[in-house]
């Protein structure tokens, strides 16, 4: 037997011959679909029925096991939590969580025991899907719509009324080409909950978007403060060069002129007269005059030589002195005057 006629075999048995507290197949299908949000509670009512004064007993059961029981007529009420059976029958459930979905039996009966209503819920638990958010970029003219929470969720997004596209996951992209503005909706749904966005999309025939405008504005002002600053710093170095090539140059012209006036006042000036002769300025002696040895005369005091004492230059500034190198020139000698007796006794001979 294939694979295919087994599981129709199996199928046909389970709906025939189902076993003592189980679901059939006609039960299953005809339950009542609730959906419950996860973390969140949910109440399953009976529909089309009353408490009347002959019920006696109601009980829950999810498929085989017995949830909450209610008896009437002696006050009596089961129930684990979170399961709860209220007095009008209804099953509260709490706290909804994964393992809460599935197959839900409720069982009516009187005082005498009879069985007079019976029903199925089918319950699912889902998580709730958050507001969507829009975004979009006026340079391609493509939207995007992001739903961050929900399960097994849908989303739809329209243009003006106008189904664009759908989709099975949390993020869809959408490009229009029609205006360069539209109204957009984005709508996230699932079978227990549904949020939508709208926004009223506005694009410039230029397209520039405006976090693109806010960084050029940026770039350029920090390029001119660079420039700036540039300019400023090379202006600064070039009058300090200036500033030094000045200093040197005064300081070497400064070099030059000291020295050679320190050595015009060192050195003073010799008249011509005194570099002559002084016996051809004497007269000649009487010629009675006897002519006397050299060295035995004694020198007229009024024909000795006086030697002046020579006036020492100032000495050198404070300023100059560092700069000037090498030892002191040398002084000039002054010549003594021959005396007046030994000029006239050189020329005695050659009188006589």
């Amino acid at each position: 037997m294939s694979f295919p006629c087994k599981m129709l075999a199996s199928f046909l048995l389970i709906c025939n011959f189902p076993a003592k507290g189980k679901l059939t197949c006609a039960e299953i299908s005809n339950g009542t679909k609730v959906c419950g949000i996860l973390h969140d509670h949910v109440n399953l009512d009976i529909p089309d029925f009353k408490m009347e004064g002959d019920i006696d007993d109601i009980r829950w059961e999810n498929r085989t096991t017995k949830v909450a029981r209610l008896k009437t007529h002696k006050g009596y009420s089961q129930t684990n939590s979170p399961y709860e059976v209220l007095a009008n029958g209804t099953l509260k459930i709490r706290q909804l969580n994964v393992t809460s979905k599935g197959l839900y039996k409720v069982s009516v009966y009187n005082k005498g025991g009879k069985h007079i209503k019976e029903h199925t819920f089918d319950l699912t638990v889902q998580e709730r899907v958050s507001k969507p958010k829009i975004f979009w970029t006026c340079k391609n003219a493509s939207l995007t719509c992001e739903v961050t929470k929900g399960t097994d969720l849908e989303l739809q997004l329209y243009q003006n009324g106008m189904l664009l596209t759908r989709g099975f996951q949390k993020v869809i992209t959408r490009r229009w080409h029609t205006n360069q503005s539209a109204a957009f909706e984005c709508v996230a749904k699932n079978k227990c909950s549904e949020n939508s966005s709208k926004e009223a999309v506005i694009c410039s025939e230029k397209g520039l978007d405006i976090y693109l405008i806010i960084g050029i504005g940026a770039g350029g002002t920090l390029l001119i403060v660079f420039v700036a600053l540039l300019i400023f710093y090379i202006s600064r170095r070039k009058k300090q060069n200036r500033r030094r090539n000045d200093e040197e140059l005064e300081i070497r012209a400064h070099r030059v002129t000291v020295p050679s006036e320190e050595r015009s006042r060192r050195l003073p000036q010799i008249p011509a007269s005194s570099l002559q002769n002084p016996a051809a300025s004497q007269p000649a002696p009487p010629p009675g005059h006897r002519a006397q040895a050299p060295g035995l005369r004694p020198l007229a005091p009024g024909h000795r030589v006086q030697q002046q004492p020579q006036k020492r230059p100032p000495p050198p500034s404070g300023t100059h002195a560092h700069q000037q190198k090498g030892p002191p020139l040398p002084r000039p000698r002054v010549q003594p005057k021959p005396p007046q007796g030994a000029t006239e006794n050189s020329l005695s001979p050659s009188s006589n």
